[in-house]
């Protein structure tokens, strides 16, 4: 039966949610001018966000649905594997952001780059980075879909509506807004939807805690605060492994540090926003100790959920707390606080899968000459794709959470070496990505994954066997070694190894000839046959040999030698005064993008 009060409060916050998306996308296009927005301006916001703004979408991205129900789902198991102890996500991304912020934010800023994968393309090619771009895509669709999912059954708890009816209606107005205003729209629902998160959940807190039927948590905390067991501080280790540098490659934490303001603001944004998301993990902290505090014979549920079988109903258990152990008019408050968490989430994975897609695949592979109107269209096209597969991933697929998982394991185990290296080793290749890449996808594949049930083809050096299907035979294999970690650093070293393999063998020794390089990473040009303009641009600014702004992405055809210097020029330098002179004999790598690097 459909609580009619329940259902008129999701009503009202939705439509709340959707008239704050299109008033931002209103002030987008009121920025933007006459000509409309740019599709840098949809996806960045025109590099406009500022740092109170910033702070509260970065913070809303991390704080979504399964952040605030897994964290009392895993507090209200507790015991050996679970528990306070084994609640490693908040904690984990708070400490990531903090580690994103001091190495990677000032510098990604610095370089004017759209998204993530643009320094990936700048180095390895078009194609390299498409490559790139699959499990970054995977990562975000299905943390969408799992997202989307848990607000379909906490709406069917608390309000008795279909959860399919809760997703379909969730997903158009999260598609809807970030459709019509991007991540202005993104932003500044974000806003709105931290403070009912953080609300919400506070009032609920009081009233959980105090209710008649919850014991002291304090009596019960032997068991919500976990144990810890000394065969398990590898797979720990490895898990937050994961959590501290898998949580930094993804693209819709970058598009909030690349729509900054500023470099510095971007690290201030990363700063900020670790100290929120360790602040908005404590209501779930506590209600899942009420959870299991409480006397659910006394309620209308009518027992501890998960018993009699059915473990899946733990996942549930923060709406259930609210509407077993709080007043009504509380509980919806809380339930669109679950809301909020989940669309915060959700329209930030559609926009940042939609952005890569437009601006990484669809413009350098399928239409090089795309008009920027053009490519702000397929960006809105996709948003609309991506956030119709999250959905329909959402209602048919079971095991929804399992493959986001896995995806956010390959985030981890491929993309993470490959932004470390592009960004502070110069030496790398494509060869070596490529390498890498297949590398450190199969050590992670092979590794097998306990919750969609795929099987373990390797069994790495520490290992536990376990019977869960009840018949006496051990038929899962649980990797308590750090194989994820493994895999990451075996994918680092081969990327490293193979760029300087490659180059040994195409340049320093010449074994093999450069016709064989199909990726053309060591393609030499004799400079005398070069052709320059013999005049300068026409520009208001002084011309120095300098970047003068602008993405490296979109000025590549402004580059020339310059005469300005008698030392050898610098790889990228601006186009100088005077034409190139008389030079006697020079050559020049030039990498996949057409860039010039000199050697006299």
């Amino acid at each position: 039966m459909v609580d009619v009060l329940g259902l008129v409060a999701v009503i009202v916050f939705y439509i709340i949610i959707l008239g704050v998306g299109i008033w931002a996308g209103r002030k987008q296009k009121t920025t933007a001018g006459a000509g409309g927005p740019s599709s840098e301006e949809v996806m960045l916001a025109g590099r406009n966000i500022g740092t109170v703004v910033g702070i509260f979408t970065m913070t809303a991205t991390w704080v979504g649905g399964g952040y605030i129900n897994g964290t009392a789902e895993v507090v209200f198991r507790g015991g050996k594997g679970n528990g306070l102890v084994w609640c490693q996500g908040p904690f984990g991304y708070a400490v990531s952001l903090l580690i994103a912020g001091f190495f990677f934010a000032e510098k990604m800023r610095s370089e004017g780059y759209v998204t993530m994968l643009d320094p990936f393309q700048q180095k390895f090619g078009h194609r390299m980075g498409a490559l790139l771009f699959i499990p970054a895509l995977l990562g975000e669709l299905f943390w969408s879909a799992a997202i989307l999912s848990a607000l379909g059954a906490t709406i069917t708890v608390i309000v008795g509506l279909s959860d399919t009816l809760s997703v379909i209606v969730s997903a158009i107005i999260a598609v809807a807004y970030t459709m019509f205003g991007g991540l202005y729209a993104v932003a500044y629902t974000d806003v709105v939807q931290l403070f009912c998160i953080f609300i919400g959940l506070w009032i609920c807190v009081p009233f959980a805690l105090t209710d008649a039927r919850v014991a002291p948590i304090s009596s019960t905390k032997s068991h919500w605060l976990g144990e810890l067991e000394v065969n398990s501080i590898g797979s720990y280790i490895d898990s937050y492994m994961v959590l501290l540098f898998g949580g930094i490659p993804w693209q819709a934490y970058f598009q909030r540090v690349l729509s900054a303001r500023t470099s510095h603001g971007a690290k201030v944004l990363s700063y900020v926003a670790a100290f929120g998301c360790a602040l908005m993990c404590i209501p779930s902290i506590l209600i899942g100790a009420v959870a299991y505090s409480a006397d659910w014979t006394n309620t209308t549920f009518g027992r501890m959920p998960g018993e009699n079988g059915k473990a899946s109903e733990a996942t549930l258990v923060l709406p259930l707390v609210l509407q077993n152990f709080t007043p009504a008019f509380v509980s919806f408050v809380g339930l669109g606080a679950v809301s909020a968490a989940v669309m915060s989430s959700a329209d930030s994975s559609i926009l940042s899968a939609s952005s890569m897609f437009a601006w990484n695949i669809y413009r350098p592979l399928v239409r090089p000459k795309a008009s920027d109107r053009e490519i702000l269209w397929v960006m809105k096209f996709a948003v609309f794709a991506m956030g119709a597969v999250a959905t329909v991933l959402a209602i048919f697929i079971p095991s929804v959470y399992g493959l986001w998982f896995l995806c956010s394991d390959l985030v981890y185990c491929v993309l993470f070496p490959q932004l470390v290296l592009v960004l502070y080793y110069s030496s790398v290749n494509t060869y070596g990505s490529l390498a890498g890449y297949l590398v450190g996808m199969v050590l992670r594949l092979l590794g097998g994954e306990v919750i969609l049930g795929l099987p373990a083809a390797v069994r790495y050096f520490y290992y536990a066997e376990h019977d869960t299907t009840g018949d006496g035979n051990l038929d899962t294999v649980v990797q308590l070694f750090p194989f994820r970690t493994f895999a990451m650093l075996i994918s680092l070293l081969t990327i490293v190894g193979v760029s300087a393999l490659t180059k040994f063998l195409f340049v320093r020794k010449r074994i093999i000839s450069k016709r064989w390089d199909f990726f053309r990473c060591f393609e030499e040009l004799d400079i005398t046959r070069l052709s320059y303009p013999s005049e300068p641009p026409i520009s208001s600014a002084p011309m120095t040999a300098e970047w003068s702004g602008g993405s490296p992405m979109t000025e590549r055809n402004c580059w020339e030698l310059a005469e300005t210097k008698p030392e050898p020029p610098v790889p990228y330098q601006r186009r100088g005064l005077r034409p190139v002179s008389v030079i006697h004999f020079a050559t020049e790598g030039e990498d996949n993008l057409g860039y010039v690097s000199t050697a006299l």
